[in-house]
């Protein structure tokens, strides 16, 4: 916990929130969680919350529209007091960081294994499922509203898969029930936000699907996606979420890895576990991070499938230390 929390806020004039670059649920959800709690109860702050433009299925929580674009600020802004939420490390908030760094005081809240802290306060908690709810410990009970609740409850259901992830917990499920009970619609949110999937998304997950490999007898799954192979079916990169997860979940699979190109030729990586096998030792390798069963990087390559070759040497060496393999 962060004890002089409120007072920071108290104290602060000008307040800027920010979250990592291509936001997730969590981050999204954090992010508005925190600035609508701001706007509640602090009402004369002047607090802004920038973020890369977020999907549309999270669009209806409250003051979304809200949302700004950093490259709007004047480069010599000067915040009293910068928050970051769902971002392991500076770099990770993007051009966002700048300001950061130039802030009078500042906040991380995280639950990222990776964070080291690079906040002059920090709540950092890796065995927490999500940002959200570190921020619903961090805010009180008595401190949330309706719509703070739709925020904090959309975030902890897309970093928990819905509970299913082993990083659910007994609070985590209790944290969820309070925020249920705050009248929000939470089989809305869950339907609309996690399981309902476009056409593209569909097309693009079939693609995933028929061009996978699997490796290590059945361990290991891999799937690519190229520009061209978005380009076929208007897709974007928010269109791809899922995949993984998907990928995962097929029988006997241990570890399941995704890439994917960006407009810039580099590719995103995105692994997933369902077992020991910690993903943040493979990821890291990579400049990458997160969880040791949910874990990302990016790298500057035309050649995918032999990082992906990479990635499965080191999964097997994990194995054999398991005797797994």
């Amino acid at each position: 916990m962060i004890n002089n929390f409120n007072e920071l806020i108290a104290s602060a004039q000008s307040i800027a929130i920010s979250g990592h670059i291509r936001p997730d649920g969590d981050c999204v959800g954090s992010c508005l969680a925190v600035y609508n709690y701001i706007a509640t109860y602090y009402p004369a702050c002047d607090v802004h919350v920038y973020l890369d433009p977020i999907p549309n299925i999270f669009k209806f929580l409250k003051n979304a529209d809200k949302i700004e674009d950093i490259h709007t600020l004047a480069e010599d802004k000067v915040f009293d007091l910068y928050i970051a939420l769902d971002c392991s490390e500076g770099g990770r908030l993007g051009d966002a960081f700048n300001y950061f760094q130039k802030a009078k005081h500042t906040i991380c809240i995280d639950h990222h294994f990776t964070n080291g802290g690079f906040a002059e306060h920090s709540y950092i908690i890796p065995d927490d499922s999500s940002t959200c709810e570190l921020v619903f410990n961090q805010f009180g009970r008595d401190k949330i509203t309706k719509d703070i609740a739709e925020c904090l409850y959309l975030g902890i259901v897309h970093d928990t898969g819905v509970f299913q992830y082993s990083c659910t917990t007994e609070a985590t499920m209790v944290a969820a029930g309070f925020l249920m009970s705050k009248g929000i619609d939470y089989p809305k949110i869950c339907t609309d936000t996690y399981f309902a999937k476009t056409m593209i998304q569909n097309r693009m997950l079939g693609k995933a699907l028929l061009s996978c490999k699997t490796f290590l007898d059945g361990k290991v799954i891999a799937a690519v996606i190229t520009k061209e192979d978005m380009a076929e079916y208007g897709a974007e990169s928010k269109h791809l979420e899922g995949i993984v997860q998907q990928l995962r979940d097929t029988t006997g699979v241990e570890v399941a890895v995704f890439l994917y190109e960006l407009e810039d030729g580099d590719f995103k990586g995105s692994t997933r576990a369902s077992g020991d096998v910690d993903l943040t030792v493979i990821t890291g390798a990579y400049g990458g991070g997160g969880h040791k069963k949910a874990a990302g990087f990016s790298v500057n390559t035309n050649e995918p499938w032999k990082v992906i070759d990479n990635i499965v040497s080191m999964v097997e060496e994990q194995l054999k230390e398991l005797g797994l393999y």
